[in-house]
């Protein structure tokens, strides 16, 4: 079985950073993605999501030093859902991604990302040492 979240969105929020009692870190994240469609009648539709994220440890600490409200990432966890009683004594459920994986896909100013605007990460290099669509043989694949 299955249970895998693969996201790229931006924060709405500073991160929020807590500690254990036993000192680790934990970061809740509130990322949003869009999605956007036409509709049957040919008008642009806009769909915002929410996504709870938490994250732990080292990675709960990079989230305070380096995220920010706008920030864009990539994350990449598991869904859970937790049980848990209000105030009036009420079952509620909340479910949250728990990330084992998250990357600042916001440029610094300082890597010439300018104004800090949201622009797409650099393509990775191809695998093989670019023999895909490159002067290359093909005599150095693998298999």
């Amino acid at each position: 079985m299955v249970n895998k979240v693969i996201l790229i969105g931006n924060l709405g929020s500073d991160p929020e950073i807590r500690y254990t009692q036993s000192g680790t870190a934990v970061a809740t994240l509130s990322v949003a993605t869009n999605r956007k469609w036409k509709d049957r009648d040919g008008n642009m539709q806009d769909e915002t999501e929410w996504h709870r994220v938490i994250v732990w440890d080292k990675s709960a600490e990079f989230c305070g030093n380096y995220l920010s409200k706008g920030s864009k990432v990539y994350l990449e966890g598991r869904l859970q859902t937790r049980k848990w009683k209000d105030q009036t004594g009420v079952d509620r459920y909340t479910t949250e991604i728990i990330a084992a994986t998250i990357q600042n896909l916001t440029p610094r100013a300082s890597d010439g990302g300018g104004s800090g605007g949201f622009e797409q990460p650099p393509l990775p290099p191809e695998p093989f040492g670019g023999m895909m669509g490159g002067t290359g043989t093909g005599e150095e694949v693998p298999f």
